[in-house]
């Protein structure tokens, strides 16, 4: 997929809107005498911008429109250190609404549905993001917020929501609390729309199953905007993703190097037409792969498979690199294992041990059969094998949030 002249042309209004407010980007592409990109080979050239740059330009030293036209400011959220803080134009925040409608109309999502909106607001962008599509959609706005289950399930009930907006890990808290009290006959979800971390199989399955929904996975960053950039549709598991507003390549983490359709690497970004923020070729460290040929939907707008996981995931263990999605994978072939995991690793008498906690889908399973299976396919899989222990189903933590899958206490 290679970017368009309508696209190249995006760019250089962006470039030039960059170097003349002098912002980070703006003086990274002066040192290196670039003004403009004449075709896809030279925007391929163009240097990265990374997380890194965006902490150092705290707090407004990414600000690219005037001042006077800035009307919001929102910040990344899982960062330490300096905070990034996104300014937007209200063309920006207004964009971002109609990415976001687009994206509720994909799910098939209309004005006469409920959305139940249980992501953060504040600072974050996810909160406000779901309600800003929201009601450019047309649609009735529950913002609750993340927490008090009991409320959320008293609210879903009394007001008949019929979307879900959440994190997986909170949509799975709330499945499995409908579950246990009995109560899902009183529920009227029909859909979900889950961002912000990523989820497996499993997981999805086990969702559904409970609630009996369709699910949607949307895509999205606080540094290119928020989530509402794309989004799969009914045909699919693949996320469509709005070109018209963003450009995305897939490189080589190690080599930075643009990799073809079809092979998996590190998503890169760059806006086409924001205003307060504009950032180009930005390394989001998700990783996927662009999928070539046309989608069953109809639909012309590239595709992006599900986000794998990050490069950052990688945990170096016993001189192995693993990733949190091959644990997962493994899981998820497992006849009685849960969704729910949780890695530790730790280093005792100079060496690395992982522990792997996987909950039993119900008191059926024989965990001692289950744990020297997935002991045995783990090691297929990675290299060595780690210590297995099979919990009860419900025993790990759930969160609000996003689960915390590892647990690395070298470093505590």
């Amino acid at each position: 997929m290679k970017i368009s002249e309508k696209q190249l042309a995006q760019v250089n209004d962006r470039i030039k809107a960059l170097v003349t407010a002098g912002s980070f980007y703006g003086k990274k592409l002066e040192e290196a005498g670039i003004t403009s990109v004449a075709n896809a080979e030279e925007f391929e050239k163009l240097p990265f911008s990374e997380k890194a740059d965006l902490r150092d330009a705290y707090p407004l030293g990414l600000m690219t429109a005037p001042e006077e036209e800035i009307v919001r400011i929102h910040s990344s959220s899982g960062t330490t250190g300096l905070p990034v803080i996104i300014p937007y134009t209200a063309k920006d925040v207004d964009d971002w609404g109609e990415m976001f409608k687009r994206c509720y109309e994909t799910a098939g999502i209309t004005n006469q549905d409920r959305i139940h909106i249980t992501p953060g607001y504040g600072l974050w962008t996810a909160g406000i993001g779901f309600q800003n599509g929201c009601e450019k959609l047309g649609a009735m706005a529950i913002p609750m917020g993340p927490g008090n289950t009991e409320k959320q399930l008293q609210m879903m009930m009394d007001l008949k929501s019929t979307v879900l907006c959440s994190t997986s890990s909170y949509a799975l808290l709330l499945a499995e609390e409908i579950e246990r009290r009995g109560i899902r006959d009183k529920i009227h979800l029909k859909k979900g729309v889950i961002g912000s971390e990523r989820w497996g199989k499993a997981m999805r399955e086990r969702i559904q199953g409970i609630l009996g929904i369709e699910l949607y996975d949307i895509y999205g960053l606080t540094e290119i905007y928020g989530p509402g950039i794309g989004i799969n549709c009914p045909d699919s598991e693949y996320m469509h993703i709005w070109d018209d507003y963003v450009y995305l390549e897939i490189i080589d983490p190690q080599t930075g190097e643009n990799l073809p359709d079809g092979e998996w690497g590190e998503i890169v970004i760059t806006t086409l037409v924001k205003e307060g923020a504009p950032l180009i070729r930005y390394r989001t460290h998700d990783l996927s792969r662009i999928i070539p040929g046309e989608c069953a939907c109809g639909r012309t707008y590239p595709r992006i498979d599900i986000i794998k996981g990050r490069t950052d995931d990688m945990m170096k263990i016993k001189g192995v690199n693993v990733f949190p999605a091959q644990i997962e994978e493994v899981i998820a072939k497992c006849e009685g294992a849960s969704s729910e995991y949780q890695i530790r690793i730790s280093h005792f008498e100079g060496r690395d041990t992982m522990r792997l906690y996987v909950e039993a889908v119900d008191g059926s399973v024989d965990f001692e059969d289950l744990g020297k299976r997935i002991a045995r396919k783990t090691k297929a899989a990675i290299g060595f094998t780690p210590i297995v222990k099979i919990v009860e189903n419900g025993l790990l933590p759930r969160s609000e949030k996003k689960s915390k899958r590892v647990i690395d206490e070298r470093y505590q």
